[in-house]
């Protein structure tokens, strides 16, 4: 018989490399299979209508002879009182003995009313909680109760004594439901999660009606991502609610399967978003031609590598993935790969384009979405340390018991929450205004002294002033010869060019005004009048009563 603390490691590594097993297990005299466990919530600790039990009940096997009657050693205890089972066979070694047999009974481990059962100290009465140990006769074999007083990590061990082979089933139960105690932390997590992004999704909508006159396309991506967030975290919380009332049944498969289509195509569709705001589209782009067209490819070929990852991982049990599926995991490393080099050079070109034009406050933005960028790989690398850390203790054999309860944070929780933190960012920087179009569409005036020049317009003077009627304008073009016959011209026949502003002077835009009154020789005599509004524009275009 193998050492008995092997078989509980053994256990305990099959438990970390499957995930926390479901509410009924299966239990038979495979080395993989001879120990279940499972974290165990009492009813104090999270509530609920029933007791927590776990119920042990094996299958009456079809071709025992009359003669026989196999049996199946069992006992049930939770992880913290672990040294309470076996006895040190003496003082120089720390080899215990488990089973109580023949030669157990002879040194005095046992007696002989004890045969079959697991062999429990002798100060096992103070043990924190109740160990049970039997020897069960296939012939009719019972179903075995334990009761649930205090949240732990309990196991259910089997050994066959005299039988060959057993089948039975475990079922953990706790007070609140079906769902395993490890997982139950979902329910609450992703409804809060929904309701979060349901608050997101509302004050979002509230702006873009507000500024719907005013939307840029890249904001009707964002629309469609946070509508779609709403469903795809509500579905996952739908998932765990429907699995905890009626158990992982036909529905909960079906659901598990909507879910995991719904987060390929988040992954998919946050990474199409987030590329094409790199790319500057619709606050420095209007239009990405025919790159759009590459990246929504490169979209669709991402989200179909994840639904076949994912019907593969339901589908294909670890022990049995060999060297194939490779060529599941290959081309979905490949579009990721993609995704993110792509996104980092767009991002880079977008930032220096705008900093050579002097784009400050768009470049503003973008160094934002950088910082937001460097951010969500520190915290990742920073977690990713942590769980490597704390996953370099997966051989010991307190490393699940310990961390049960946590371990679905440390593997899934905290990448829901860097996510959410960087949809709140990207929307909160894109957010609907009243000065989309405006912003998105208009460019800074560079403010640069070199070839800066400083003109006054003659509009700007007061005609009225007698001082500054006669005065030469502030601004002399080049003189020529034919300068002296310039005042004898007759009044050319083509209408005034409209003045146009300079470049570099930050006022409100000219277009349609006329600045100047052009007229002939009688014209000199006209003024301006504040009284005579009706025959303004005639005066302002120089025509001739």
């Amino acid at each position: 018989m193998r050492s008995w603390y092997q078989l509980c490691t053994a256990a305990l590594l099959t438990s970390l490399a499957f995930g926390v097993h479901g509410n009924e297990v299966k239990i038979d005299q495979k080395e993989i299979n001879r120990q279940q466990c499972s974290g165990m919530f009492s009813r104090k600790g999270w509530g609920g209508a029933v007791d927590p039990f776990i119920l042990t009940k094996f299958v009456k096997p079809e071709d025992i002879p009359e003669d026989q009657d196999p049996v199946v050693s069992l006992v049930m205890f939770e992880w913290s009182d672990r040294n309470y089972v076996g006895k040190l066979m003496d003082d120089t070694t720390s080899d215990r003995a488990y089973i109580c047999d023949a030669t157990a009974i002879e040194a005095k481990f046992c007696n002989s009313t004890e045969e079959g059962e697991f062999i429990l100290s002798q100060d096992s009465e103070k043990s924190k909680s109740l160990i049970i140990t039997q020897a069960v006769h296939l012939k009719n074999p019972p179903a075995i109760n334990y009761p649930i007083k205090r949240t732990g990590y309990y196991c259910v061990g089997t050994y066959g004594y005299t039988a060959e082979s057993y089948n039975g089933i475990v079922e953990f139960r706790n007070s609140y439901g079906e769902l395993p105690a490890a997982q139950i932390a979902k329910l609450p997590f992703y409804g809060a999660l929904t309701l979060v992004y349901a608050l997101a999704t509302a004050g979002w909508a509230f702006l873009y009606f507000q500024n719907r006159h005013d939307i840029l396309p890249v904001q009707n991506y964002i629309t469609a991502i946070l509508v779609f967030l709403v469903v795809e975290i509500f579905m996952t919380w739908l998932f765990y609610d429907f699995q905890n009332r009626h158990g992982f049944n036909g529905g909960a498969k079906a659901l598990l399967i909507v879910v995991s289509v719904l987060s390929a195509g988040r992954n998919s569709f946050s990474f199409f978003l987030l590329l094409i705001v790199c790319m500057g589209y619709g606050v420095v782009k209007p239009s990405l031609g025919r790159t759009m067209i590459w990246v929504r490819w490169l979209a669709i070929t991402h989200f179909v590598f994840g639904v076949v990852y994912v019907i593969a991982s339901l589908s294909v049990t670890p022990e049995n993935a060999g060297p194939l599926v490779l060529l599941v995991v290959l081309p979905l490393a490949g579009t990721l790969t993609a995704f993110y080099i792509w996104t980092l050079n767009s991002l880079n070109a977008t930032m220096k384009d705008l900093m050579e034009r002097k784009q400050t406050i768009k470049a503003m933005m973008y160094r934002k979405l950088w910082w937001c960028i460097l951010g969500s790989i520190i915290v990742i690398f920073v977690f990713f340390f942590v769980n490597s850390w704390t996953f370099a203790g997966v051989s010991d054999e307190d490393f699940v018991p310990t961390h049960w309860s946590s371990r679905w944070f440390i593997l899934d929780g905290w990448l829901n929450l860097v996510y959410l933190a960087d949809v709140a960012f990207v929307a909160w920087l894109w957010r609907p205004t009243a000065n989309n179009r405006r912003f998105a569409m208009s460019d800074e005036i560079a403010q640069d002294d070199e070839g800066f020049e400083i003109a006054s317009m003659r509009s700007s003077l007061d005609f009225d002033d007698p001082e500054l009627e006669g005065a030469p304008p502030a601004y002399d073009a080049p003189r020529n010869n034919a300068s002296s016959s310039a005042a004898n011209r007759d009044v050319s026949p083509l209408p005034a060019p409209k003045p146009t502003r300079p470049a570099s002077l930050p006022r409100e835009s000219l277009d349609g005004e006329t600045i100047f009154a052009v007229g002939g020789e009688d014209d000199d005599e006209e003024r301006w009048s504040e009284d005579d509004s009706d025959n303004e524009g005639k005066r302002l275009t120089g025509k001739k009563d």
